[in-house]
């Protein structure tokens, strides 16, 4: 029996692995600190700052409060961490638009 469970965590490992291997990292604004937040919106509590710099992962996006920002206005907010969502205002994509699947 043991031997079925590490076949099975073994395949949960290599899983995890490749998704993470298909999350891309991006920029947040240059000069500007970033709140992140606990939902898709302004309304929600911040969670973090995010120093002048960082760079991070779009594991999906959703549509929220709408933010102008840096790199426009814009309704989409990017999920960074579980629970952990950023105005794509501020986050250098390259695109007004999706650039990672829908949260949900």
């Amino acid at each position: 029996m043991s031997v079925d469970h590490t076949e099975e965590a073994g395949t949960d490992t290599a899983q995890a692995v490749e998704a993470t291997a298909s999350v891309r990292y991006y920029s947040i604004a240059p000069g500007v600190r970033v709140n992140v937040r606990s939902g898709p919106g302004t309304s929600y509590a911040i969670t973090r700052t995010l120093p002048e710099g960082a760079k991070v992962p779009i594991y999906c996006q959703t549509p929220g409060t709408t933010v102008t920002g840096t790199y426009g206005t814009s309704n989409i907010w990017d999920n960074i961490s579980d629970g952990e969502f950023v105005a794509d205002a501020y986050v250098l994509t390259g695109s007004d638009g999706y650039v990672a699947d829908r949260c949900g």
